[in-house]
């Protein structure tokens, strides 16, 4: 089905990279069926300026390497095509089509994972949700939807492709996806889609930890996160799968600290995009809902079997952040003795500020109201002398001092 861009929801073409633009106009040029796909074209079309634009083709990887500059093979399982633009890459993938076990066990062929080739529509409804399933044609102007993405995006509707409990089941990564999606685009969940994800919140032990951790990092990089481990709660997922978290959200008071922290993140420094210091503050957060706000017993704290699960096999914090987090709780202390520090000679305060998980300790002073004005503004002008002598010539320092002897 082909639509016009009078068709509502309206598209913001004006958004649209250029690069990603070009890409599609060389494929087409040599004949090859070419569209922006999936989250960037759903975006364009929710009012949301994409982070990246993913492109759709069904020219071969091969095909695509060949034809355009700067273009990698990249993938096994998944075959697709990486092209970079300065510091901007893009994929180009393949349509693909389902194929039954059957055509797959009957098969004498060398296809490898999931690298069975189809058309455009075929590749539409082997999506999840209706809303990644459109197709942009940039050069024409048209919209390309098989789903009813267009209809679903214009009420703000979350729907699967499909029975939802078969495609959670398939792959249960989607359950954390919808729910993480319905709070990115303010939309809501389709109801029997709702019900599908109550009945198969247990499948989402069996997807791998590293693919929970990465839409975990998403969630928190939402604008209110608080809102969607809440939802998360409501529908059991939590219980399933983070079973620590969960137990905050039975307690009343808990909630509060826990959430009142979590809110603090975006106003003390925490770097999003990375990830020890947006679980470091999310951790944070969860230990003050915990542990309350006395002084805690580090060692013990960092010891605690039932935490260390939490962090390995529920959160799946890799060791060096957890080591990094842990740290960082460690020299908040040290942070209000600018007495001691001021005492130390000139090596003893840049090792001090050398530690690198000093300025995370600086961040979740902040988000924990445990600092002072004069104190932050003391430490930052510590980190400005730090880099500064850091950037000095090798040498330079000693002969400064050899000078002022």
């Amino acid at each position: 089905m082909v639509s016009n861009l009078t068709t509502r929801p309206q598209l913001h073409e004006d958004w649209i990279d250029p690069y990603a633009r070009e890409i599609v106009r060389i494929l087409q040029d040599e004949g090859f069926e070419t569209y922006l796909v999936g989250g960037c074209v759903r975006d364009l079309l929710a009012g949301i300026h994409p982070k990246d634009f993913d492109i759709a083709t069904n020219a071969h990887p091969n095909q695509v390497r060949r034809k355009i500059p700067h273009a990698y093979v990249i993938g096994k399982r998944f075959r697709l095509v990486l092209v970079r633009r300065g510091d901007q890459q893009f994929e180009v993938a393949t349509f693909r089509r389902t194929v039954s076990a059957e055509e797959i066990e009957g098969s004498d062929n060398e296809v490898i994972g999931d690298n069975y080739f189809g058309t455009c529509e075929e590749d539409a409804k082997r999506r999840d949700f209706t809303i990644n399933a459109l197709f942009y044609d940039p050069i024409q102007q048209k919209i390309i939807d098989y789903c009813e993405g267009q209809k679903d995006i214009a009420s703000r509707t979350l729907r699967m492709i499909g029975n939802s409990v078969e495609r959670f089941i398939e792959d249960p990564i989607r359950i954390l996806r919808a729910v993480r999606l319905t709070h990115k685009l303010n939309f809501t969940i389709d109801p029997e889609m709702r019900a599908a994800i109550v009945q198969c919140a247990p499948e989402l032990k069996r997807a791998v930890l590293p693919r929970r951790r990465e839409e975990y990092l998403k969630i928190l990089r939402l604008q209110d996160p608080t809102l969607t481990f809440t939802e998360m709660h409501d529908l059991n997922i939590l219980e399933n799968i983070l079973s620590g978290l969960d137990a905050i959200f039975k307690d009343s008071g808990k909630l509060a600290v826990f959430e009142s922290h979590l809110r603090r993140m975006k106003t003390c420094g925490i770097r999003f995009e990375d990830s020890t210091e947006l679980l470091s503050g999310f951790m944070f957060a969860f230990l003050k809902a915990h542990y309350g706000e006395e002084s805690w017993d580090l060692e013990r704290i960092q010891n605690e079997e039932k935490l260390q699960f939490f962090l390995r096999e529920e959160l799946g914090m890799f060791k060096q952040e957890q080591a990094t987090f842990f740290k960082a709780l460690q020299l908040m202390h040290n942070l209000q003795k600018v007495d001691l520090y001021l005492r130390k000679g000139e090596r003893r305060q840049m090792g001090f500020l050398r530690n690198e998980a000093l300025p995370l300790a600086l961040k979740l002073a902040q988000m924990d109201y445990a600092i002072s004005g004069n104190l932050l503004s003391f430490w930052v002008e510590q980190f400005k002398r730090f880099e500064s002598k850091s950037h000095q010539a090798p040498g330079e320092s000693r002969r400064e001092a050899s000078t002022q002897h």
